[in-house]
């Protein structure tokens, strides 16, 4: 009874649905200040709010009686599909890929999703011919997991339809950590005492922040800033010297023509070595593909990293990093940052 009554749209329940979104979606959902949100807020009578922060993914949160829920998630799903249709028009790709939605749901409610032996999420998948996937994990520091759906948007429609039920039929049990996106981290490299930042082939200078952070690390290195010798940067200022901060940005080539603290190289205190340990799961997105990340980090850095091989029986690896202390910091930073 309750499924028929929530399926013509007259069930007069509160619920919140959460969204995950990609930010750069999000842009196209936002273009003309927030009216196409302002649009699906008004037509579906639905709470639609967006999470803030310069994050990778953001959070949306669907409140409102279940039917607004519906509407709300009808116009995404429509909005969703317009934008495939957009972008398959400059491309050569001749099947269109299907919409895909993910919901963030309480850990505590995903065993009634899934069902005994996985009946109910085969059940939603046959009757609405929506695919739903239901990750094993947990979404970092929180208690949710994410709920993939993919189709057409009337599949993805009759698929929230169901899995709303299933929600207000079991509430989750106990307290919810909700999911919260971390910000994303950018590398910084340092040149001639000044902090930079990766933004796709440039790099911008930092906040002074780090640059103060980068100085107390270098304060027991004898440092000269990068004179009017340093090579000519292509296409922007002649030079960067340590008094002159000016926000040009620099061709990466240009930084990565100097050792990473080349300024005091001749005078550098004795080389140190500093050791961590970092979870078995945690070391491949340190390494990354072909070992390009390490590379990297040993290459900004200027410090030697080693990475010893996987002991039997242990959850962690050992990483031996050896500089001065300013390589030191600077690549536990870039570790940190991966």
């Amino acid at each position: 009874e309750m499924e028929s009554k929530v399926s013509e749209g007259g069930l007069n329940v509160t619920l919140t649905i959460r969204l995950l979104m990609h930010g750069k979606v999000r842009g196209s959902h936002g273009r003309g200040k927030g009216e196409t949100v302002k649009k699906m807020r008004e037509e579906s009578g639905a709470r639609i709010n967006i999470s803030e922060g310069n994050c990778p993914e953001r959070i949306v949160t669907i409140t409102g009686p279940t039917d607004a829920i519906f509407k709300a998630f009808a116009m995404i799903a429509y909005k969703f599909e317009e934008d495939i249709t957009n972008s398959m028009s400059n491309s050569t790709a001749t099947s269109k890929p299907p919409v895909t939605l993910r919901l963030v749901v309480p850990a505590s409610q995903c065993g009634s999703l899934i069902g005994k032996g996985g009946s109910k999420i085969k059940e939603i998948r046959e009757s609405t011919g929506a695919q739903v996937q239901v990750a094993g994990d947990m979404l970092p520091n929180s208690t949710e997991r994410a709920v993939t759906i993919s189709g057409t948007p009337d599949a993805i429609i009759q698929c929230v339809k169901q899995i709303c039920v299933v929600m207000l039929e079991s509430p989750p049990k106990g307290a919810t950590i909700p999911y919260r996106p971390k910000p994303a981290s950018t590398p910084v490299i340092f040149a001639g005492g000044q902090a930079y930042t990766i933004q796709g082939q440039y790099a911008i200078p930092h906040p002074d922040q780090l640059t103060k952070l980068h100085q107390l690390a270098m304060q027991q290195t004898p440092f000269t800033p990068l004179g009017q010798t340093t090579p000519a940067f292509p296409g922007t200022l002649g030079s960067v010297s340590g008094k002159q901060r000016s926000s040009v940005a620099v061709p990466l080539p240009a930084l990565t023509m100097f050792p990473c603290l080349c300024p005091g190289l001749d005078a550098s205190p004795p080389a140190s070595t500093h050791e961590l340990t970092i979870p078995n799961d945690l070391i491949g997105c340190i390494i990354g593909r072909q070992g390009t990340k390490i590379n990297e980090i040993r290459q900004m850095s200027g410090a030697q990293i080693k990475i010893a091989n996987a002991t039997e029986g242990s959850s962690e690896r050992q990483i031996t990093i050896t500089g001065t202390p300013a390589n030191i910091s600077l690549a536990q930073y870039l570790i940190n940052a991966r």
